[in-house]
């Protein structure tokens, strides 16, 4: 008896992509967490490049703009808010620990904190090292927020994410984000990071609504790289932040720039970060980059 089978009675199956938020590399948005009265921006940047400084600072320019500003630390050093705050405050984890993870016995007061100008700070922590995952720890934040209400008050929301993209976890904010912002230096390893940053936010981009912002120059004299970089992928310079002292003493000083003695130099940086305040509250544009193979970006950069 023949037992082949023959092509036309094997039924055709078409394969969909996974969702976002299948397997082990996403962590996938509850959508009855969604953030849905503030603008939301999610500051992205290579590791030490000054995206806390850049987040905090950015926080009490839209408070002076009259906004009502809450900003989320997603860092397990829970030190996004402490020039706001003047402390580290406790985390949501450590906040969830004292109650044995039974949200509805937290307060407000238990995991949220007011800062310069009103600014409303909450640090989402961190699992332990070599533990758990960062996105679970955002979820909880923004679930939390949700529950006591106080997304329902606020105008602009600020998530202040930690180094590089290098798992679904952390590139969860990018799930609540309008837009998603990128700091940089004009140098060739925070310029990389970047280069791979934004590809995660191309990622999320096909199933949120988060698009690509702009970029921040920080710490940087000039901008020459990253303006050839932005040109070649398609990307925008919306802030330059140049390389000066009174901005690494005002992180001695755990101050906002704002609190800092004035002088020339630190009057045109206040008025950057109003400026770019405005100009995010406004409305920038949607920037559709096209990222870099790391080879070719290897290639591209540098020759100064």
């Amino acid at each position: 008896m023949n037992q082949a089978v023959h092509a036309k009675s094997i039924p055709l199956k078409v394969i969909q992509p996974p969702p976002d938020g299948a397997g082990s590399l996403q962590v996938q948005l509850d959508p009855e967490d969604k953030i849905d009265n503030a603008k939301v921006f999610a500051i992205y940047g290579k590791g030490g490049i000054g995206k806390s400084t850049t987040s905090s600072n950015l926080s009490v320019a839209f408070s002076l703009l009259g906004k009502r500003v809450l900003q989320i630390g997603c860092d397990p050093k829970h030190d996004s808010t402490f020039t706001l705050t003047k402390t580290l405050v406790p985390t949501v984890i450590d906040a969830l620990e004292t109650v044995e993870f039974h949200p509805e016995e937290l307060r407000q007061e238990d995991f949220v904190y007011e800062g310069y100008n009103g600014v409303m700070c909450v640090e989402a922590g961190g699992p332990p090292a070599g533990t758990g995952c960062g996105g679970y720890v955002v979820g909880q934040t923004v679930k939390l927020l949700k529950q006591h209400h106080l997304l329902e008050d606020t105008d602009v929301v600020i998530f202040d994410v930690l180094g590089d993209v290098v798992c679904g976890g952390f590139a969860a904010p990018l799930q609540h984000a309008d837009r998603a912002l990128i700091v940089t230096a004009n140098d060739f390893d925070s310029i990389f990071a970047m280069n791979r940053i934004v590809t995660a936010i191309q990622a999320k981009a096909k199933n949120y609504k988060v698009r690509m912002g702009g970029v921040i120059a920080n710490r940087s004299s000039h901008t020459d790289q990253i303006d050839g970089f932005n040109s070649r992928v398609g990307l925008e310079r919306v802030a330059h932040f140049p390389d000066l002292d009174v901005i690494r003493r005002s992180r001695l000083k755990k101050s906002v720039l704002f609190e800092m003695e004035s002088s020339p130099e630190l009057e045109a940086v206040k008025t950057e970060y109003m400026r770019l305040a405005q100009a995010l509250w406004d409305g920038v544009d949607v920037l559709e980059a096209v990222p870099m193979k790391d080879r070719e970006i290897f290639d591209f950069l540098g020759f100064d």
